[in-house]
């Protein structure tokens, strides 16, 4: 009988880890770690003036130019997402499917979460004529949508969404009153930067958009966390902004000034926060196009991966196949892989999916090495797919695939 509230596997407590990037933390960020480690407290509410002035500086460089007066910091994206669903109140929008975060925040304010289809090329941004008949049919039925939760480099399927798409999507949004909070932590992660075009939608409708990075992202390890959010320039921003920080103020959410003075330096971006970057993004992106050619090798669905460190995989194609395995929705999918692969593979439902889907998240992370010893060899190395323990964990990924592709292909009835 197949479980309905299986044990142990609640969409919260034993969510997906974040997918971080699996290398060791750059020396010169532990080096600003240390040399603040003397200062027992934590920043102001909504961060300190030398950390909110680099996070300026950081959004100017991306086209977002903001004032210290728009911009609040706290101890990662989920406190912020939290403090920004409490602040504007009503029915919340979201894609499906969407980062794991997203929702837990929101729900446990009591707001009702709404799934909206995305389109076939890409994840993060609702389909424009989906979420219109989403908020007329929310509307209809009573609710009250405000806030449409959006991003562009997507968590978890690892694309970007093209303009002519977003901005669609953002004349639809603003057409029927919401306000966007747009999650762009994975922004700097482009695979290929020189042939995608991303755009924010503060570029596009800047009185409504907030705009939210969590460092872990890009710039710091997921153990050190900080985030950003980034307010419209208008009385109703401001307006936001002071609500925000008396949320932030009622949980108590200050950042550690140790990680404040590490995350002031590496939004500064200086030239070893630079290199690593661009290193580990060009890592991340090969071993996750080797990847994505194994698992559609293997007869599965996967969009390219263009962003971050993971990759979003459809193994309804395999479906027989597993459920000779005893696998017959993506819970039963997340226990088989990861058991197999001996790390973790979120199941789609984690996402928002539907549970009958059989989808996965796969990260790049755990397939760099063993050890930091290997995990620095894969950073440094000009041929890293080359490296043996790369090899080999690719060719455990590629094998188990191709496994249940052999299966299903052995129980298709004759033609």
């Amino acid at each position: 009988m197949r479980r309905t509230d299986p044990q142990g596997h609640g969409p919260v407590r034993y969510g997906p880890p974040f997918p971080g990037d699996g290398l060791p933390v750059l020396p010169e960020l532990t080096a600003v770690l240390a040399a603040a480690a003397g200062r027992p407290d934590a920043q102001f509410i909504g961060g300190g003036p030398a950390l909110l002035d680099a996070a300026c500086g950081y959004w100017a460089r991306r086209g977002l130019p903001a004032a210290p007066d728009q911009v609040a910091a706290a101890p990662g994206a989920p406190v912020l997402l939290h403090a920004l669903t409490a602040a504007i109140g009503g029915d919340v929008l979201v894609p499906r499917p969407c980062a794991a975060w997203w929702a837990p925040q929101m729900r446990t304010l009591g707001r009702s979460v709404f799934h909206v289809a995305t389109p076939a090329e890409c994840g993060g941004v609702p389909d424009p004529y989906a979420l219109l008949e989403t908020v007329r049919r929310v509307r209809a039925e009573g609710g009250d949508p405000r806030l449409l939760v959006l991003s562009v480099a997507d968590d978890p399927t690892a694309t970007v969404a093209p303009p002519e798409l977003l901005h669609e999507t953002v004349e639809a949004a603003a057409g029927e009153g919401l306000h966007l909070i747009s999650d762009e932590t994975w922004r700097d992660t482009l695979h290929r930067p020189q042939d995608t075009v991303l755009l924010s939608p503060a570029e596009m409708l800047p009185d409504r958009v907030t705009v939210v990075t969590d460092l872990c992202g890009a710039l710091l390890p997921p153990g050190w966390p900080a985030a950003l959010a980034r307010f419209p320039a208008n009385a109703s921003g401001a307006a936001l902004r002071a609500r925000v920080l008396d949320v932030l103020t009622a949980l108590g959410a200050r950042i550690a000034e140790p990680v404040a003075a590490a995350a002031g330096y590496a939004l500064g971006e200086p030239e070893p926060v630079t290199e690593r970057l661009t290193a580990a993004v060009r890592l991340h992106a090969r071993v996750a196009t080797a990847a994505h050619g194994a698992v559609v090798a293997a007869g599965c669905l996967a969009l390219p991966p263009r962003a971050g460190r993971h990759l979003y995989v459809d193994l309804g194609p395999l479906r027989t196949a597993l459920g000779a395995h005893g696998v017959g929705d993506a819970q039963e999918l997340e226990d088989h892989l990861t058991a197999r692969l001996g790390m973790p593979t979120p199941g789609g439902h984690r996402f928002g999916d539907d549970l009958a889907a059989l989808r996965v998240r796969l990260d790049t992370g755990a397939l760099l090495g063993d050890t930091p010893g290997e995990r620095e060899i894969s950073l440094r190395s000009p041929e890293p797919l080359e490296l043996p323990h790369v090899r080999r964990a690719l060719t455990l990924v590629g094998s188990i695939f191709d496994d249940l592709r052999d299966d299903a292909q052995r129980r298709e009835p004759p033609r």
